[in-house]
């Protein structure tokens, strides 16, 4: 069947189509001082209203921004963007620097991570609630765990030739939620491989554990590390915690997402129930369910609905279909200025394409198990020579596997290469790392601290240092600098407008919110 797809799109026009698809980022970074601390200061004025900016926001903390890249139709023009907001922020933030690293800088205590602030209108206090929520729920220092989300779609009009292809009889919009869910059940199944090939958090400070760890070894006496470590983000000790270990989101349909989704969302935890909701007249949470809002799930690809400013997720997802995904697997690249390159988009994106072509029948609860079980250990030994991974109630080597899906993932990009040169080149090198483990991005983090003798956060803060002094050097026209400032003052003013709006108590409106 695999073969046959990968026929249907090798045609000109179909590969065409593929390439008209969205690709958007989302790629967040701690403020830092100049000595690799945690920023304590507010959100920088001359970046504008975290609340209402439509490109520069916070994420967990005030001093985690987030950088939101519009859809493109192109990766370059999604990275390019990237670094224009950089060099834009990066010119606007004082003496501060931006941290390289997805695993948080120096933080002597939960506390000291300052949960962000988006103003007075209801709104507003809705995120910072939850946030305090999460903070709550799984510590701070896990929230301060930075990462880079890749939003893909393919273009409508690749829908209905491919529905043709397969002699669907579904309605398009059924169709394109089918296929997307499908595309999802087999990321799930492949996510280890990312792991492995662009994890890049081998390594961390000391402060970010409390106490003795069961997983890792001291690389220096500030360092801890895994000698096979790929991504200690997505590891036990990163965003892949127990406190979610029970949370089964099946992706077997949209209908099934939807319905686990919303019992997560609806149904109170006894263990949250704990901390309580409103007391000493201070919110600690939104609610006391399992998920405060379908954000608080940490799949590693969502399944991402139309923009709808008046309905919930679930409910824009059950009325409009997935309109793409998110993909949520990435790490920092440290040794890139922005985090993120475009040979890892390249191959992210024929990745994400053969997950479509490929059968993807129901993930079982054994299944789950398994892949849950691959991804902890490619996270965190990733690069032990001769490790196997579980697969189908047996065993393979690592290598093994990775070549057997790397063939076919590098005929999709010969054929991208046919409207967009760089696929094919992408795609080799990521075959050049599963052949040879020492050229993965946490191998030659690794090598980088062994070679200089730094700590982990000395090493981090060179980083940061070297890719803002980078940045801030590249030119910024006339033009973006002007739609930058615009939207610095506009958002401001959408701000005051929400502010004076708010009439409704705090309470009346999350009870309206949650009522939606």
């Amino acid at each position: 069947m695999l073969d046959l797809r990968l026929s249907w799109l090798s045609d000109l026009c179909n590969a065409q189509l593929v390439q008209q698809g969205l690709r958007g980022l989302e790629k967040e970074s701690l403020r830092i001082d100049p000595k690799g601390q945690l920023s304590l200061k507010p959100h920088p004025k001359l970046l504008g209203s975290a609340l209402t900016h439509p490109y520069l926001t916070t994420d967990y903390s005030e001093a985690m921004l987030e950088f939101v890249t519009p859809p493109y139709s192109t990766n370059w023009e999604a990275v390019q963007f990237l670094c224009d907001l950089h060099t834009f922020v990066i010119r606007n933030m004082g003496d501060e620097l931006l941290w390289s690293q997805s695993m948080p800088c120096n933080i002597p205590t939960e506390i000291e991570i300052p949960v962000a602030n988006y103003g007075r209108s209801n709104e507003g206090r809705l995120k910072t609630v939850y946030r305090n929520g999460l903070g709550y729920r799984y510590g701070r220092k896990m929230q301060a765990i930075s990462g880079i989300h890749f939003n893909y779609s393919l273009p409508l009009q690749f829908w209905e030739p491919y529905k043709e292809s397969l002699q669907s009889s579904k309605s398009i919009q059924d169709f394109i939620s089918t296929q997307y869910m499908g595309l999802i059940r087999n990321y799930r199944r492949h996510a280890w491989l990312l792991i492995y090939l662009f994890g890049a958090s081998p390594a961390l400070c000391k402060s970010f554990l409390e106490g003795s760890n069961m997983i890792l070894q001291e690389l220096e006496p500030q360092t801890w590390y895994g000698p096979y470590s790929t991504s200690l983000r997505m590891s036990r000790i990163g965003y892949r915690n127990q406190s979610q270990a029970a949370l089964r989101i099946s992706a077997n349909s949209l209908e099934e997402y939807i319905s686990g989704l919303g019992e997560a969302v609806s149904n109170s935890s006894p263990q949250f129930e704990k901390i309580g909701v409103h007391v000493d007249n201070q919110y600690r949470q939104l609610n006391t369910n399992t998920l405060q809002i379908e954000n608080e799930y940490y799949g590693s690809i969502r399944p991402k609905p139309p923009a709808d400013s008046t309905k919930r997720p679930l409910q824009a997802l059950a009325k409009s279909g997935v309109e793409y995904v998110e993909v949520r697997t990435l790490d920092l690249s440290m040794l890139d200025p922005v985090g993120v390159n475009q040979t890892q988009l390249r191959f992210l994106e024929a990745l994400l394409i053969y997950c479509l072509l490929l059968e993807s029948p129901p993930i079982t609860v054994e299944d789950q198990k398994e892949i849950d079980a691959r991804d902890l250990l490619v996270a965190e030994e990733g690069r032990r020579k001769g490790l196997k991974l579980p697969r189908n109630g047996a065993s393979v080597l690592l290598e093994s596997w990775a070549l057997e899906i790397l063939s076919p993932i590098r005929i999709i990009a010969a054929i991208l290469d046919s409207c967009d040169e760089g696929y094919v080149s992408a795609v080799d090198s990521q075959i050049a790392a599963v052949k040879e483990s020492d050229l993965t991005p946490s191998a030659r983090i690794l090598a980088n601290l062994r070679e200089t003798g730094m700590s982990f956060i000395d090493f981090s803060l060179k980083c940061s240092e070297s890719n803002s002094q980078y940045l801030s050097e590249l030119a910024l026209s006339s033009e973006k600098q002007s739609l930058l400032d615009e939207l610095v003052q506009n958002s401001f003013s959408e701000q005051k407008i929400l502010e004076s709006e708010t009439k409704l108590s705090f309470g009346d409106y999350l009870q309206d919110f949650f009522r939606r």
